[in-house]
């Protein structure tokens, strides 16, 4: 049995460490904290292309930086703030040691999603990882799914996507033949989207919900 987790905002919590930064970010600026909602609204979760955010910044801003001193700042800055809950690392010890093989698959560069994994101590309680960068083809891209399963020598069909972003894990991961569950992180799902599989509001609560399934299923 194959599990596949997202990690961003699904086993770490990359929003809050983000916010975190951009209060300090903007505030170092000299600017009012009524600025950091536009930053973080801006960063997208992380989906605005890091080059994008930068010029946008700079041009906002009028910030005495560089481009590409921008870029890794976004990037790298706010990645020592990152954390991983407890009951996050217990409920992947649980599938673990119930028959399930995890795979983290991940859009982002191959150095910061490499550098949050030791930095939350992530790799102990998984089988793999995927990183998009990597492999050259990203989510929703069904390939990526299918390169996780290859390296945990499964199948998809009857296996799980995990993660927080409707179309990038949840949509991404139907196309590719797995069931899925959703992060909500208390988000409502939406309308126009065809709904997961199962959903919960933490990825603890969505992996255990997994899990038992299996074990009913056997």
């Amino acid at each position: 049995m194959l599990l596949l987790v997202d990690m961003d905002n699904t086993l770490v919590d990359r929003a809050s460490a983000f916010d975190l930064w951009a209060t300090d970010f903007v505030r170092s600026l000299g600017r009012s904290d009524s600025e950091v909602a536009w930053l973080i609204a801006a960063d997208r979760s992380g989906y605005e292309p890091r080059e994008s955010l930068a010029r946008a910044i700079k041009e906002r801003f009028d910030a005495d930086l560089g481009v590409e001193v921008l870029v890794n700042t976004l990037l790298y800055d706010h990645v020592h703030s990152m954390t991983m809950e407890s009951v996050t690392t217990d409920a992947l010890r649980n599938a673990r040691e119930s028959g399930w093989r995890i795979g983290v698959v991940t859009n982002g560069t191959t150095a910061q999603q490499t550098l949050k994994i030791q930095t939350v101590g992530l790799e102990p309680f998984v089988d793999t990882v995927v990183i998009s960068q990597t492999e050259g083809v990203k989510k929703p891209d069904p390939e990526i799914f299918h390169i996780a399963a290859h390296r945990l020598r499964g199948e998809l069909a009857g296996s799980w996507m995990v993660g927080d972003h409707p179309t990038a894990d949840i949509a991404g991961g139907r196309e590719a033949g797995l069931k899925t569950g959703w992060v909500s992180c208390g988000k409502e799902w939406p309308d126009e989207l065809t709904a997961p599989n199962l959903s919960a509001c933490t990825a603890a609560q969505v992996i255990d919900a997994v899990v038992l399934l299996g074990a009913q299923e056997i």
